[in-house]
């Protein structure tokens, strides 16, 4: 993992001897005061600093980079001793373009650090203010807590949980089980009492202590409809953030992995590395077959410059890219993806790689590994993508979050009949009906969206607290497959898929989460429902990524999603929802950003949607995994926090491994936060030095507060 932290205080030096913020601790003689390097003198005389750090700037607004940083990927660039920037993650501006941002960032113009290519966090210290930008998509979030009288914040949630010795926050915890897709749901929280979250597209800005949240992107008004966009351009605009993204990682210096030791008796050079967990030297990316990582691939291989491996290591080939396609033996369907794949690999700038999985990669296979910041559904999939990645090389394109930023969310339908454009429903519902093959799908599918498109937000937010009290999770329609899914999809927001094995008190619980964020004076997106739902699924998923990065870490690699770009997920947005919403529009934007970078020769069937389901595999894991997923939920924890029943979730596991329609997501969901929570209770360290006796978070283990429910409140 790597992160930054820092604090803001209320003034140099103004923490004191039993100074203390709200969740932190203190006591006589907790802190001395500033310290040499940056943080506070500790109760044992020790400086308080993150444990394997480099410090940015120093005190009274210290800030740190924390984890295996490359040199290239932390900059800093100073106006004067009180003016700064740093820039920490892939940025494609040169120092000249950071100074000229932080001398707009002083005026107030927050979008101007968001907006160069690449995936990064910047931070701006003005003076006492300091400024730390979000990203529009949520990969890479910024968190912070009242501490000693100030703000500390960090891109990471652990090590100011452990700062502040946070416990769980169960209400959290049960909101992502209940209702993952609805952010009234979770607001702010993060899994650690005390611990907040920024929205995306919002920066914190942080004055003398005091935090402010500023938004700094504009979101489309209720009231007045988008002025059409050309679709032309609005692709074009795409295919330019797409090739600048991905040049801003060519551009970045060659990193080349630790050097291999020496020779193993019967292993080739390609073999020590992947038993060493060492990628590949050079730049290599996924080639699945599927539009969104061929796209990535092609254009990373014929953009200008060297984009595979380093003249001397490895093949030895400077001029080809690292192509890994995975081929799952276990479960079959994916044959047509493959073979595109191979297709598309004999262009001569590409080195194919196939990496084939058995039942060790299905997913529940491999229940260690790291614990990770916060929990996510592919902890459950993790070893999954790991024996992937440990073939691929030291910087990894990945085509992650394609399908969230480009494919149109069915209530996005509600969205066209606010701009009475009724008749671009018509492909789409067509398309559907085919699937179905009912004649009653057309009537059905515009009945919900006009339906949505009359319901106020605060009416479904609502609408889902009451189904939440009093258990209702099955959709009225009582569809199946992609209806189904498009008719339950067509509200403000519904219940998760692991709402069904929740207990009543925790149901309870996020029920009046909902219901007080409809109450509260001014609530409403401000936005459409199908834009907001859009947004709220594209953090999902960036999370969700973010929670894989971690579990499935390669040593010295680096994963590009370019997709999650702020300046590729802005373009993405400009798309009209007459183009998204058609049918097969995701290959055929991407089909577009190719031909006119001048790669037009695609095999067959690119784009064709996958005929393999990510469904048989689950299903084909849970059957093999079925008693240690029982041994698991034996005495599980999420029973212990009043979260589920023990009995009711082992009989679900056996009913999915049975063959039984569970829903299997439900399953992973319950599943990885089980996992995550084992891992958290059973860590030693801490993310600090200099604290007494070592604080860390949820010192207490599992230990439920009193619910909202049960307080009244």
């Amino acid at each position: 993992m790597r992160w930054l932290v820092g604090w803001s205080s209320t003034a140099a030096g103004a923490v004191g001897p039993g100074a203390t913020g709200a969740g932190g601790y203190g006591g006589p003689g907790t802190y001395a005061g500033p310290g040499e390097d940056g943080g506070r003198v500790g109760f044992d005389g020790e400086t308080l600093q993150p444990v394997g750090s480099q410090l940015l700037w120093g005190d009274p607004d210290p800030l740190w980079a924390v984890g295996d940083w490359r040199p290239d990927e932390v900059r800093v660039v100073k106006a004067d001793a009180q003016n700064r920037i740093a820039v920490l993650g892939t940025c494609g501006a040169t120092d000249e373009q950071l100074r000229v941002g932080l001398f707009a960032a002083r005026g107030g113009a927050l979008r101007h650090l968001t907006a160069w290519p690449g995936s990064y966090t910047a931070i701006v210290q003005a003076g006492r203010r300091i400024t730390v930008c979000g990203d529009l998509a949520g990969a890479r979030p910024v968190f912070h807590t009242p501490w000693a009288g100030g703000t500390a914040y960090a891109t990471a949630a652990l090590p100011l949980a452990d700062l502040i010795e946070a416990n769980l926050d169960f209400g959290h915890l049960a909101a992502l089980l209940a209702a993952p897709d609805v952010p009234a749901a979770v607001h702010d929280s993060t899994p650690y009492d005390g611990v907040r979250r920024i929205p995306p597209g919002h920066a914190l800005i942080l004055r003398a202590g005091a935090r402010e949240i500023a938004g700094y992107e504009p979101v489309a008004s209720l009231a007045v409809a988008a002025p059409p966009a050309d679709p032309d351009s609005a692709v074009d605009a795409v295919r330019d953030a797409l090739v600048e993204a991905v040049r801003a990682r060519l551009s970045a210096p060659r990193h080349v992995p630790d050097i291999d030791p020496g020779p193993v008796p019967g292993m080739g050079p390609a073999e020590r590395r992947a038993a060493r967990g060492m990628p590949v030297p050079g730049i290599g990316a996924d080639l699945s077959g599927g539009p969104a990582s061929g796209t990535l691939a092609l254009l990373a291989a014929g953009l200008p410059g060297r984009p595979g491996t380093l003249l001397g290591h490895g093949t030895g080939a400077g001029e080809r890219l690292l192509a890994v396609t995975f081929n799952d033996l276990a479960v079959g369907g994916h044959e047509a993806e493959v073979e595109r794949a191979g297709t598309l690999a004999a262009n001569p700038r590409l080195h194919h790689v196939v990496v084939a999985g058995g039942e060790e990669s299905l997913p529940y296979a491999d229940l260690d590994g790291p614990l990770t910041d916060e929990p996510g559904p592919s902890l459950v999939t993790a070893a999954r993508h790991r024996a992937r990645l440990a073939a691929g090389s030291a910087d990894h394109f990945t085509g992650y979050g394609a399908r969230q930023v480009l494919d149109a969310h069915p209530a996005r339908l509600a969205d066209l009949l606010m701009d009475r454009k009724r008749r671009h429903l018509v492909r789409p519902v067509a398309a559907l009906t085919k699937a179905d093959g009912s004649v009653l799908v057309p009537a059905r599918v515009y009945g919900a969206a006009r339906r949505l498109a009359r319901t106020p937000y605060r009416a479904g937010v609502e609408g889902l607290a009451e189904r939440l009290l009093h258990r209702r999770f099955d959709d009225p329609a009582g569809a199946a497959g992609a209806v189904g899914a498009s008719l339950a999809a067509l509200v403000w927001g519904g219940p998760g898929p692991a709402a069904r094995w929740l207990t009543g008190e925790a149901l309870a619980e996020v029920s009046v989460r909902l219901q007080q964020m409809a109450h509260r004076a001014g609530v409403g997106p401000g936005q459409r429902p199908g834009d907001y739902r859009a947004r709220a699924a594209l953090a999902r998923h960036a999370a969700d990524l973010r929670v894989l990065e971690q579990a499935a870490e390669i040593r010295s690699q680096r994963l590009h999603a370019p997709f999650l770009d702020n300046q590729v997920v802005r373009a993405c947005r400009a798309l009209p929802e007459t183009l998204r919403v058609q049918p097969g529009a995701r290959a055929a934007i991407l089909r577009t950003v190719l031909r006119s970078s001048g790669v037009a020769d695609l095999p067959p069937g690119w784009g064709a949607p996958s005929l393999g389901s990510t469904t048989a595999a689950a299903r084909a894991g849970l059957r093999m995994a079925a008693d240690p997923l029982l041994a698991l939920f034996d005495a599980p924890l999420l029973a212990e926090a009043g979260l589920v029943e023990a009995r009711v979730v082992r009989k679900a596991l056996r009913g999915a491994a049975a063959g039984e329609p569970l829903p299997l997501d439900g399953l992973a969901d319950l599943v990885s936060l089980e996992l995550w929570l084992r891992r958290l209770l059973s860590r030693r360290g801490t993310c600090w030095t200099g604290t007494p006796a070592r604080a860390r978070a949820v010192p207490a283990g599992i230990a439920p507060q009193r619910r909202a429910v049960s307080s009244g409140g």
